[in-house]
């Protein structure tokens, strides 16, 4: 019996059946790789779900954290505030794409991120309703759930859901659903279902994560800013996955140009510590009366330390530049695998700097969903140790997530594994297919 046989074993005996996992137990990890107990090395394509965008186990992170946990690990910041939390935010508040006087307040989760931005839009504008869209991703809680447009494997079974919570559609050009559909539906909501005046918020992801990485087209976030201006509705970004240099920009609605009036962060912001953020104008922010704000962990002290270190990271190592180049050899690879005869099932590769994803299809015609050669390219992969994700509302969409920091051959070495689980994948003649 291998150490990861004996721990899969002992892992169905102990953990939930709900807590859906891979088969690769980590013993150690560096940067873009990653060991298993078997001794297997990975090259990681996944980052964690974008956590570690400054890699596995950074220095300069490892080190702000060692030496904080020499001072002190937890205060509580309600209780003994510390002057960690206080750097951290001056910094969020000064690089949030508002365009305004900003504040801050630090949680633990991105579903917390996103619970406490729809408390602080609701207290600002007196109103309940929020507008969320169809394949969207803000958290697994109870109101993250329902702000979520995808069912499997998020919602199905956990309702009912808060309410006042509407959706409304997304753009998806692969698909030929335009911006001008969408928001003409958008509009049609306002008729049909909500008065304009009880919506608080839309909340909105620059390229959506668990829905299939579609990105925002401008002209949509330049409409809803609009719509939301005329209305007296506030502008949510979530930023979880898109955010903290991941696209090219530190933030993913720098590309379109549009200003938000709040931003939920999380993810890469403390380097694999959990840490997450609400950075929002000023007298948005400051709209919850004291103490309606918080938790035990909120802001914890290792988390926000680490979150300092990336920050000097980011900027240190021109990470927002580096995302870019890593995502131009990520897509000029896919398209080029893409364009060759026998190929056809990849029907769209798209994506912002290092967020990138090739959807699977039948055919390029009918574009139907192909989540069985998505699955196999997974597992192909895997097999050839590289770590890849699957993502979409058609489960049918492979996404890329190597750390910022990835080494340009390990990216190389990676890509070259993708494009043999690729071919094998297709052909049926891949170790996944004859297991």
């Amino acid at each position: 019996m291998t150490a990861s046989s004996d721990l899969h074993s002992r892992r169905k005996s102990a953990v939930a059946g709900g807590v859906g996992t891979r088969e690769i137990f980590a013993e150690k990890a560096l940067n873009a790789e990653l060991w298993d107990v078997d001794g297997r090395r990975f090259i990681d394509f996944a980052a964690g779900i974008a956590v570690n965008n400054t890699g596995h186990r950074n220095p300069t992170v490892m080190k702000a954290v060692a030496e904080q946990a020499e001072r002190f690990t937890h205060t509580c910041f309600h209780v003994a505030p510390y002057e960690g939390y206080v750097r951290l935010a001056e910094r969020l508040n000064a690089i949030a794409p508002t365009g305004a006087d900003n504040r801050t307040m630090l949680v633990t989760t991105g579903a917390e991120a996103v619970e406490n931005a729809v408390k602080i839009a609701r207290a600002y504008t007196g109103r309940a309703g929020v507008i969320a869209f169809s394949g969207a991703f803000h958290g697994r809680t109870m109101l993250g759930m329902a702000l979520t447009g995808k069912v499997m494997p998020y919602k199905k079974n956990f309702g009912p859901f808060p309410a006042e919570i509407y959706h409304a559609p997304f753009p998806n050009p692969f698909l030929g659903y335009s911006t001008e559909q969408a928001i003409a539906e958008l509009e049609r909501l306002f008729v049909s279902e909500v008065d304009p005046e009880r919506i608080a918020a839309f909340i909105v992801e620059p390229i959506q994560g668990e829905g299939g990485f579609n990105v925002a087209p401008t002209e949509f976030l330049m409409q809803l800013r609009e719509i939301a201006d005329s209305y007296g509705i506030l502008l949510i970004a979530d930023e979880v996955q898109a955010g903290m240099a991941r696209t090219g920009k530190m933030f993913g609605f720098e590309h379109a140009g549009v200003k938000p009036d709040l931003v939920t962060m999380a993810k890469g912001l403390a380097g694999g510590f959990p840490l997450s953020a609400v950075t929002g104008k000023t007298k948005i922010m400051n709209a919850a009366h004291p103490g309606g704000l918080g938790g035990t962990y909120a802001g914890n002290p290792l988390s926000v330390a680490a979150a300092n270190a990336v920050l000097d990271v980011i900027d240190n190592e021109k990470l927002c530049d580096r995302a870019a180049e890593v995502g131009r050899r990520i897509t000029a690879r896919l398209n080029s695998i893409a364009s060759r005869q026998g190929m056809e099932p990849i029907g769209d590769v798209r994506g912002l700097g290092a967020m990138v994803a090739f959807e699977l299809v039948e055919d390029r015609q009918s574009k139907a969903a192909a989540p069985q050669i998505t699955n196999r390219i997974i597992a192909e992969a895997e097999n050839r140790g590289l770590i890849l994700l699957s993502c979409g509302t058609r489960l049918n969409v492979v996404r890329l997530l190597p750390p910022l920091t990835i080494e340009w051959e390990v990216l190389e070495e990676g890509l070259a594994v993708l494009e043999a689980s690729i071919e094998a994948a297709f052909s049926g003649a891949g170790a996944s297919a004859a297991a």
